[in-house]
């Protein structure tokens, strides 16, 4: 290669160089504009009304996911709360307006490209909520089902996010349940209860349940306290369950890395208020 050659073929280098970082820099411009737009006022103010905290809410596919595992459609930032149920919560059991319609019924669960530890979790949280003899039942089929658990990238903090709650028309559960298939989150061979509990929680989302401490997200996650709110969706008590501290029922916020919650005594009465 002569001299001459040799500089035309530095430049081409450096000119294909100079289009490749060019585009790389387009679309990171474009990803932090898609940001910015997530994060604008509007979208916070709507937000905010509905009762959530502005925190960490990120845009996906058809909305915004909020308070790390609640999905919001844009359609549903519109919405104006006007739920005369909401109350002063203490550490209560709460649910949504709507729940599952139909009933006795059984719904139909779906496990697809996950891990085989990950069948068998759903079948110890299924197991969970069939054991209690509720006229709603829970059945793990290979393909098909009502709820569909698969994986999707959720981002650092999160381990699970359900589509939301009943269809107050339908009285049908929404799907699927994204489990986070980010590295560290769960991983591959998670401890089953562990995420048994992870699964019986989402599942709760489905079937109507609120977080059981809503109005104070800080009290199982820590931080600042955030109040969630009506949501538009309702946060109305549960008869029978108390006003005292709950520290382990399986619908807290928050999941410590590793932790087996079980249904207590509170959740028992709730779940059979709701379903018996």
């Amino acid at each position: 290669m002569t001299v001459k050659q040799a500089i035309g073929l530095a430049l081409v280098v450096a000119i294909l160089s100079g289009v490749v970082y060019s585009c790389k820099r387009d679309n990171d411009q474009q990803l932090v504009n898609q940001e910015k737009q997530t994060l604008s006022d509007d979208v916070k103010q709507q937000i905010s009304s509905l009762g959530y905290s502005t925190e960490n809410a990120r845009v996906v596919k058809g909305g915004y996911v909020v308070e790390g595992d609640i999905f919001l459609t844009h359609e549903s930032l519109n919405y104006k709360p006007n739920s005369p149920v909401l109350r002063i919560a203490n550490d209560e059991q709460y649910r949504t307006n709507c729940l599952i319609q139909g009933l006795p019924r059984t719904i139909t669960v779906t496990v697809t490209g996950l891990p085989a530890g990950y069948a068998t979790a759903t079948d110890i949280a299924i197991n969970r909520y069939n054991a209690l003899g509720l006229r709603l039942k829970f059945q793990r089929i290979a393909s098909g089902g009502q709820i569909t658990i698969q994986y999707a990238s959720l981002g650092a903090g999160v381990l699970g996010q359900s589509a939301g709650f009943p269809n107050c028309t339908t009285g049908n559960p929404p799907s699927p349940i994204y489990l986070n298939s980010d590295a560290n989150a769960l991983g591959s061979n998670p401890n089953q209860n562990y995420l048994a509990t992870v699964i019986a929680h989402e599942i709760g989302h489905t079937i109507g349940f609120r977080h059981t401490d809503y109005f104070n997200r800080s009290y199982s996650c820590g931080g600042t306290p955030v109040n969630e709110g009506s949501a538009g969706v309702g946060a109305v008590w549960i008869p029978g369950t108390p006003t005292g501290a709950d520290p382990n029922s399986w619908m807290l916020a928050c999941i410590p890395n590793g932790a087996n919650r079980p249904f207590n005594a509170n959740d028992i009465i709730a779940l059979r208020y709701l379903y018996n």
